[in-house]
Order: structure tokens, then C-alpha cells, then sequence
């Protein structure tokens, strides 16, 4: 059966590759590469003569206002009065007011704001409708109460286009209610490297589904062009990332994709097409290079291909600040974007008013010509003309404005349950053990079982996803609680264990655990192996499976992985994805009903093939030769007999736990938090910019968006920070693999006398060491490395078997330093230093 599965999937893949047709002769014409899209959203002649008169009266200024799109961080009321800007975006983990708790009239307020400053005549500024853009990607998720879908790789698991539709037209009905006008959404990648941490904002490996998904959700989202196209019900859609952001090298985010022109378009660029076709009318330009050349600055594919062979006739987007890292400019300075064919800046971080300045300059200079100025901004304009910008009431008078009653309704999240049913896949199911009797006595165990976070993932409330409770979710539904108000009626007995703790023997075990929360970037790993090193969730399979009962393994992630030897320490096991704020749906699958009967047969088929081995991550390799455990399309229906088998192969040769081990890459790498000490508190870091006593910490741009961290020590008391863990971590095989600590740094301060390197292994465990004189041996305002040895750390009192602190500095004294990488590093003693 198993062969049989792998076989019709590689014969699938064949056929949503060919690119043949037959002429009347019989003989095989090649087709274009890329495909001419008619947008069922025709010219209006009486649009394009009304842009045609706004342009001859505006200025100059004006112009490149409508090109820039600056973060509510970033710009005021009164910048917006002043410049007329075109747009302007929250991202991930801003807010009104910089509040997390929000309310839906403070959004409102901050669109009715703005959007009336946008046409105040009485500064340089247009009469120009400003719009609001913001990453409504799995429901209204930046906004607390919001319904919360499952992420897309959940959604492709159902494989069921209409219901996309529906969380589509869910998602702007809630989007309205908070007066935004435009949602970064649909992601439609067709990754094909489960390493890239983006994995589960792709539909499938299957570029035929991301297709049929993108016309969808672009439908869903704008309504359909002839009878409700963007109505008061709906807002304007973007398709993105253009192109190929799923098929970088190694899955390295914002990486390259070393593909041919062929497959670029095959593979990666279906979501286009059915988005295109569905009348999509912006598209989000792409962080990653093609065969080495930046997206934001590939004439080829912004103009040639995207707008003149594809015929798009509305406009490109960058991505935050995504034009700065083409090769020569900057987030301030970039021509290049502009003339490549970008039409609008995504520029945060307080760049906008530099960047401003110098495209105005540069049209002057002839550098960026007026032309393409006039083509990006009649781009925009129609747009919003197609949106009823110029003619709707402004945001807070709309219709849906203030209906708060509809964030989170129950009529949505009853969509939302049913993604969740639709969305599970049946791995493995011994003895047919599930559904389970709810009548029984079910211990229900694992990080994931009653925390709402981790089954939402990345992109809610946050940007990454962390720093949330359970209270972060009004009338959302953990999965634990799911399972009890089910089994509780039944008349059975549901017990909440995370640690699978009992007193009375449980006649089953549900284990719910799986990957923490994460976004791009910080989502990117080295390879498959599930608790790479620290296997802590199989230690708890394995000993509820020791003392006899039965187990049931819900695997919570954003991609699949390897997880053999979880597997074979659980009876039945089950991949849920992220299934967001509804957690119920899970129960509604798993259990049956007080009769006996099946609730919901369980339908979800993989969206991508599970891997055989840790290095399986890149689907292309994927073959006969090199076939996956299981392959996309593969789900268990109940009462289907078992493929997989007990006995999987657990040796991966990677076992020792001595890889490099990051522990701040971008961001703190689970498990590891940024806590900040000062007077006597502590406080773990969850904002960009956080302040405790007298120490403060705010994220900046290095490499990519929010990168590296600085710390600023006032100076009037004693402060630090540390790397922490919520749990001792046993650190001891790098500490007998000859293995560094490395730390990159620059200072951008003088160092103080008092600098030392605070280390932590539990109460009265650790180290206090001076550090300054190796510190100021850096060149100060530059990057650099040091090393310190693990094993001399271990000899001056760091218990490596229960590392809770794994790196920090402390003083007493004004000090400002930065840092954008911290990790173990094994066999790299030589030049390290020993305190």
C-alpha cells in the first residue's frame, strides 16, 4: 500500500509539471513559461481618466508620498497630515497605542485618524484616502478576541478550496470591523524545504493546490469580481511572496532560489497565477534572490514578467524594508526598487523620511524617471479607486466598523472548529484505538495540551507568536478543554497532566506536544530531528507506554518532521498542525460521541511528504530512489489498516547532541528567553523595545528585520541580562566535546570596569566572572566573536547537567552593547578564552 502511495504521488507531481499542449497537428508545442492572465477586473475607462486627472495635479512630493508605507511605530498623525502617505501597515507585534490589549474601537480610532489626516488639505499633503495594510494571515490574528484559523499547512491538509473561502470572507468581515482596508494574505509559497521556518504558511509542496487555494482565499477576501468585488464586506488582498520564496537553498529564509526559469514558474509561481486570475489586486514583492539577484530589484520579474507577461494591472509591494538589501542601497537610499518596478516601500523602522527625501531627489535627478513614478502611483490609485476609496465613508462610519460583536462571533469560530476536523491527519492508529470512548478515564499530558498559544503558532498577537497565556484568547478553546467538556458529559473523567503525572491509573493517554511557536527566520532549523538532543516529549511517550497504557500522540507543528522514535512510542498518532484559537475541533475528531457512534471521521491528508530521515527536508530529493516515510496526500481513514509500523528506525548518527547550538539567531531560540534583572525584579523580554529599572533592551535591523539586540545600562544601579530556560538544560556533551561558547558582539560604549559574565545552573549555582578586560580588546562600533571554553566554564562552578543561564553580562555602570548571534559550538576550543 505504502509503495503504491509513493508511487501516485511522484505520478501527481509529473502531471502538475508538464508543460506541453497539443497543437491541431498533434505535434507537442511548448508553452510560454509564463502564463498571460486576463484579470476578470477589467481597465475602467472612467477610472483610468480620473487617475489621469489626479496625476496632472499633483505634485512631485505628493507622488512619492503615495510610494512610501511607513509602520504606526514609526509616524504620527501629524507625519501622515503633513505627507500624504499612500499607506501605511502595522507589523507583526504593533499596536495601537503600542497596547497589546487593544481594543477594537482603539484600532478603529488609529484608522479613523489617520485616514482623516490623509485628507486634510490644510498641509503639503494630497486629499488622497491613505488605506491600512496589515498580516491578517490566519484570521485577524494581531487582535486579542479574534477568531484564529488554523495556519495554511493545516488548510492544505483539507485540501478543500471552499472552505477556504469561507475563512477567507470570515477573516475581512473581522478585519472591517477594525476599519482596515487591505490584509497581507495569501501567503503562497509551495515550499519546498521543510527547514524554512515558513513551512507552515505554505499550503503544500503541491503547486496545483497552492493554486486552486490562492484563487480562494483571494476570492474569499475581495469578494467575486461582477457581484460583491470588494464591497463594504471586504477588503483588498495580496498575493505574495513574488517569487520563489519557498525554494531557497537549504530552506535559508530570504535565501536563494537556484532554480530554472521553468521551474520558477511551474513550481513556484502557481499561487500567482490563481490569485491573478481571481482578480488579486496587489502582490508582495520577495525577500529571496533568484539565481543570486534580489527579487526587490529584478526588473525581469517585477515588470517583465509579473506586469507585462503576466499582465498585472494593479501594484507591487515590498516587504519590510526588503529594498535595503539590495545589493548598493539601503533602507534610506534605493533607486533601484522603483526602476526594477516595486510601486510601494514597505519601509519601518523610522527610514521612511530618508527614503522619501532621496526618491524625490532622485526624480529630479533624472535617476528614477518621472514615468515610472507616474506608472507606480496610477497603480495605486487604481487600486483604490477599484477599493471605493475615494467614494466609501471613512473607516469608523463604515458599516462594519464597530461591530465588535463579530470579532471571535460564534458563527466564526464555528468555521474556524471546522477547519480544525478537516484539517487533522491520521498517521498511525493501532488496533484502531481512535476515536477514543469518552466514557473512559483519559489523562490528557504534553506541553501543548492546554496552552492556546502553542497551538496557534507564529503570526498571533505577536510576531513570533510568544509571550502569550491562555487569557490572550477570550473564547478560544484549548485542546485539553476540548477533550473535557466532551468527556465530562459523556459521563468519563478527563485529568490535565502536562508532566503525565497520575494517581489513579488512566485507561488512555492523550499526549499534546510539538514546536513552540515561531515566524520567519527564527523558524529555521538544521535539520528534522524533532528535540534534536533532549528528547524530553519521547521520555514522556515512552514511560506512559512503560506502565501500560494506551497512548495517543497529537503532534502540534508548522511542518512535518522526524519522529520516528515517537512514533513507535505511541499507539496512535496524530499530526495537527497549528490549529489556532479552536481548540475543540481536535475533540470533536478524537473522540466519539456518548453513543459510541464517530462524530467526524477524520479526512486530513498530507500536504507535503513526511520524512524518512532527519535530512530529509528538501522535497526535490524526494524520489523512488529516496522515498519519504509517507507521501503528500497520504491520511489514515478510521478503520484503515496501519502503513507505518513500530519498529521505525530510530539511529540518525546525529544523536550525541553536539551540533551547534543556537541560542540567540535572530531571536532567542527555544527554550531560551532574554530576561532582564534590575532592583531586585526580573522580567522575561517580550517586546521589541523593553525597559525594567535601570537596564533596557529594543531589537534593530542587522542582517534582516529585527535581527540583533542592543542593551543600554543606565548606570544608576546594578543591572544585567540572561539567556534563561524555563527548565535546567543537561548541556554536558559540549562541555566534553571540546566546545565554545561564541558570542558576537559590538560595543557601542566604552566597557566598564565592572563588566562580568554571569552564568546559571539553578539557586547558589553558577558564575560571576570579570570580563571587562577581554571585552576591550574589541574594536568598539564592530562585530566580533568571542569564544569563551566550556570546560573552563564547567571548572569554575557552571553544572553543564543543569544549565538554566547560558549567557549574560552585568554592570553597575553606563554601558550600551549590542549582539545578533549567540550558540555552542563543539570542537572550537582553539584561541577560545578561559576565565
Amino acid at each position: 500500500m505504502l509503495a503504491t502511495c509513493i508511487a501516485l504521488a511522484l505520478m501527481g507531481c509529473t502531471e502538475v509539471a508538464t508543460d506541453t499542449k497539443q497543437d491541431s497537428g498533434a505535434e507537442q508545442v511548448k508553452a510560454p513559461i509564463w502564463p498571460a492572465i486576463a484579470s476578470p477586473v477589467a481597465l475602467d475607462p472612467a477610472i483610468e481618466q480620473r487617475i489621469t486627472e489626479l496625476l496632472a495635479e499633483m505634485t512631485l512630493e505628493q507622488k512619492v508620498a503615495q510610494m512610501i508605507q511607513p509602520e504606526i511605530r514609526d509616524i504620527s498623525v501629524e507625519d501622515m497630515r503633513r505627507y500624504g502617505f499612500g499607506s501605511y501597515l502595522n507589523g507583526g507585534g504593533a499596536f495601537p497605542n503600542n497596547d497589546k490589549y487593544a481594543t477594537p474601537q482603539d484600532w478603529i480610532a488609529l484608522a479613523e485618524s489617520m485616514y482623516q489626516a490623509s485628507v486634510d488639505d490644510s498641509q503639503d499633503g494630497s486629499t488622497i484616502p491613505t488605506m491600512w495594510g496589515t498580516d491578517a494571515v490566519h484570521g485577524h490574528n494581531n487582535v486579542i478576541g479574534a477568531t484564529i484559523f488554523p495556519h495554511n499547512i493545516g488548510l492544505g491538509a483539507a485540501n478543500n478550496p471552499e472552505l477556504i473561502e469561507q475563512i477567507a470572507a470570515v477573516t475581512a468581515r473581522e478585519v472591517m470591523v477594525t476599519g482596515i482596508d487591505w490584509v497581507f494574505a495569501p501567503t503562497v509559497a509551495a515550499a519546498q524545504n521543510l527547514r524554512w521556518g515558513r513551512t507552515y504558511e505554505s499550503y503544500s509542496e503541491n503547486p496545483a493546490i497552492v493554486r486552486d487555494y490562492a484563487a480562494a482565499i483571494v476570492r474569499g477576501l475581495q469578494g467575486t469580481p461582477g457581484e460583491n468585488f470588494l464591497s463594504e464586506q471586504h477588503v483588498i488582498s495580496t498575493v505574495k511572496h513574488f517569487v520563489g520564496d519557498g525554494g531557497t537553498t537549504d530552506g535559508i529564509d530570504q535565501g536563494n532560489t537556484e532554480v530554472d526559469e521553468e521551474t520558477l514558474s511551474r513550481v513556484h509561481a502557481q499561487g500567482y497565477v490563481g490569485g491573478l486570475e481571481a482578480g488579486a489586486q496587489t502582490v508582495m514583492a520577495s525577500f529571496n534572490s533568484w539565481n543570486g539577484e534580489k527579487i526587490h530589484g529584478s526588473e525581469y520579474l517585477l515588470t517583465d514578467v509579473l506586469k507585462q507577461k503576466m499582465g498585472f494591472d494593479g501594484f507591487v509591494v515590498g516587504d519590510w524594508n526588503g529594498h535595503g538589501q539590495i545589493p548598493g542601497c539601503s533602507n534610506h537610499d534605493c533607486p533601484q526598487a522603483a526602476n526594477a518596478g516595486l510601486d510601494v516601500y514597505m519601509v519601518p523602522t523610522g527610514a521612511w523620511k530618508p527614503l522619501y527625501e532621496n526618491l524625490v531627489q532622485q526624480v529630479r535627478d533624472g535617476i528614477i524617471p518621472q514615468t515610472r513614478v507616474d506608472d507606480a502611483v496610477r497603480r495605486i490609485l487604481r487600486v483604490k479607486m477599484r477599493a471605493g476609496l475615494f467614494n466609501k465613508p471613512s473607516p469608523a462610519q463604515r458599516p462594519l466598523a464597530g461591530k465588535t460583536e463579530l470579532i471571535g462571533s460564534d458563527a466564526h469560530r464555528a468555521i474556524a472548529r471546522d477547519a480544525v476536523r478537516q484539517s487533522l491527519v491520521l498517521l498511525k492508529n493501532n488496533r484502531q484505538l481512535l476515536p477514543l470512548n469518552p466514557s473512559q478515564h483519559i489523562l490528557v499530558a504534553g506541553s501543548g495540551a492546554d496552552n492556546i498559544g502553542q497551538q496557534s503558532g507564529g503570526w498571533t498577537i505577536s510576531w513570533q507568536g510568544t509571550g502569550n497565556t491562555n487569557a490572550d484568547f477570550p473564547g478560544g478553546t484549548s485542546i485539553y478543554a476540548g477533550i473535557a467538556e466532551q468527556v465530562e458529559q459523556a459521563g468519563g473523567k478527563a485529568v490535565l497532566a502536562p508532566t503525565g503525572t497520575y494517581q489513579d491509573q488512566p485507561d488512555v493517554a492523550v499526549v499534546v506536544f510539538g514546536e513552540e511557536p515561531y515566524a520567519e527566520g527564527n523558524g529555521d532549523i538544521a535539520n528534522l530531528d524533532y528535540q534534536r538532543g533532549n528528547a524530553t516529549d519521547l521520555a514522556l511517550l515512552q514511560q506512559l507506554q512503560a506502565d501500560g497504557i494506551p497512548v495517543v500522540a497529537l503532534f502540534i507543528s508548522g511542518r512535518p518532521m522526524w519522529v520516528n522514535p515517537e512514533l513507535n512510542a505511541a499507539d496512535a498518532f496524530m499530526a495537527i498542525w497549528l490549529p489556532g484559537s479552536e481548540g475543540a475541533g481536535v475533540a470533536d475528531v478524537i473522540l466519539r460521541n456518548a453513543a459510541g457512534e464517530i462524530q467526524y471521521p477524520v479526512q486530513g491528508k498530507l500536504p507535503f511528504s513526511w520524512p524518512a530521515h532527519p535530512a530529509q527536508a528538501d522535497r526535490r530529493s524526494v524520489s523512488t530512489d529516496n522515498p519519504p516515510l509517507l507521501p503528500q496526500g497520504f491520511g489514515l481513514a478510521y478503520g484503515e489498516d496501519n502503513v507505518l509500523t513500530d519498529q521505525l528506525p530510530v539511529q540518525t548518527g546525529n544523536s550525541d547532541g553536539t551540533v551547534s547550538l543556537a541560542i540567540f539567531d535572530r531571536a532567542p531560540q527555544s527554550p531560551w528567553l532574554i530576561e532582564l534583572r534590575s532592583g531586585g525584579k526580573r522580567d522575561i523580554v517580550e517586546s521589541s523595545i523593553q525597559q525594567l529599572g535601570t537596564i533596557r533592551t529594543q531589537t534593530f535591523d542587522d542582517q534582516v528585520q529585527e535581527d540583533a539586540r542592543t542593551m543600554q545600562f543606565s548606570g544608576e544601579g546594578v543591572a544585567a541580562f540572561n539567556f534563561v530556560s524555563p527548565f535546567p538544560r543537561d548541556l554536558r556533551a559540549y562541555a566534553e566535546q571540546d566546545s565554545a561558547l561564541a558570542v558576537t558582539l559590538r560595543l557601542d560604549s566604552e566597557v566598564p570596569e565592572d563588566a562580568a559574565l554571569t552564568l546559571f545552573c539553578g539557586e547558589n549555582c553558577g558564575i560571576h566572572a570579570p570580563v571587562a578586560q577581554h571585552l576591550k580588546q574589541l574594536s568598539s562600533g564592530e562585530w566580533a566573536t568571542l569564544n569563551f571554553n566550556v570546560q573552563c566554564l564547567q571548572d569554575l562552578g557552571l553544572d553543564m547537567a543543569k544549565v538554566s543561564g547560558i549567557f549574560g553580562l552585568e554592570s553597575a555602570q553606563p554601558w550600551t552593547l549590542s549582539f545578533n548571534d549567540v550558540r555552542l559550538v563543539p570542537s572550537a576550543t582553539t584561541d577560545s578564552i578561559c576565565l
